[in-house]
């Protein structure tokens, strides 16, 4: 996927839930783009509970990560359960979706979502086209938050 190295990656494949591990795509300057584990879910600083989801972006919870590029990652994914609903990319094809990712006590990422579809109150993910992505992995704050704002999730149909 958009170049991306595959080797040493754990995941044994299937469903991903919170609190379960994926591959997500990072780049950096000696690697260059890879995949790694990381559990799906971040922890919050207090609270017995998983952040999967980054919608607010101006949270001081995600503001710091946001502006590192370092910190954000490409989620592969061939669909998404929202509630009772299932979306999925034309095709069933591989969608790539932004995240970023946290290393606290458990290496772990969120998924950006963007605006609500269809009555969801907590959006969709922010999806990437190739393009997008490479963007996404590297541009400053400013042009990544004009990404997030202009990505749309809707070739992600129920």
């Amino acid at each position: 996927m958009l170049g991306c190295a595959a080797a040493g990656d754990s995941w044994p494949g299937g469903e991903v839930v919170p609190g379960g591990y994926a591959p997500v795509m990072i780049a950096d300057r000696e690697k260059g783009r890879h995949l790694v584990p990381r559990m799906w879910g971040v922890p919050p600083p207090r609270g017995d509970y998983l952040v999967p989801f980054a919608r607010n972006l101006d949270s001081p919870f995600w503001v710091g990560v946001l502006r590192h590029t370092g910190f954000r990652c490409i989620v592969p994914m061939t669909g998404i359960r929202r509630g009772r609903d299932w979306w999925v990319p034309p095709g069933n094809a591989i969608s790539a979706c932004a995240g970023i990712w946290r290393d606290t006590e458990i290496p772990s990422f969120a998924i950006l979502t963007s605006g609500g579809a269809d009555g969801q109150p907590g959006g969709l993910p922010v999806a990437l086209g190739p393009r997008a992505c490479d963007l996404w992995l590297r541009a400053d704050i400013r042009e990544a938050r004009v990404l997030v704002e202009e990505a749309s999730a809707g070739f992600l149909a129920p």
